[in-house]
C-alpha cells in the first residue's frame, strides 16, 4: 500500500513554515525530517508514524489511541503508529506533528 497523498499534503501544509523540514520517501511512506531527524511520516500502511521521546511513549500509549510501531515483530522504542481515523482533523494531526517535531528538534542535527 502506498502512503496517503492527501495525508502527506496535510502534513506538508502544517510543516511548510519550517525551513529545517525536508521530505524523504522511506519504507513505503513519506517521512518529514527536522534537522535530518525523522519527526513524522505518512505511513505506507496508513495513518502516521510519529517519533516521540521514548520516556513519554508509555504515557502516550495509555492516553491516546496510538500503538507502538513494530518492525520485524518488535516494538520500536520512541515510535508510535497513529491510525488515519485518529488524525482526521487538523487539530488531531497538529497535535502529533508538534510531538514529532518537538522531539526531532531536541536531537542533534544530522548533516
Amino acid at each position: 500500500m502506498a502512503y496517503d497523498e492527501d495525508l502527506a499534503d496535510r502534513l506538508r501544509e502544517l510543516l511548510s513554515g519550517d525551513a529545517d523540514v525536508t521530505e524523504k520517501k522511506m519504507f513505503g511512506g513519506l517521512a518529514f525530517l527536522v534537522g535530518g531527524n525523522m519527526a513524522i511520516a505518512a505511513s505506507g500502511q496508513g495513518g502516521v508514524l510519529v517519533r516521540v521521546d521514548p520516556s513519554s511513549a508509555g504515557a502516550l500509549l495509555t492516553r491516546t489511541k496510538a500503538e507502538p510501531m513494530q518492525m520485524r515483530g518488535r516494538d520500536v522504542a520512541g515510535w508510535l503508529r497513529v491510525d488515519a481515523a485518529d488524525v482526521r482533523t487538523k487539530r488531531q494531526l497538529l497535535s502529533w506533528v508538534e510531538r514529532g517535531v518537538g522531539y526531532a528538534r531536541s536531537l542533534p542535527p544530522k548533516r
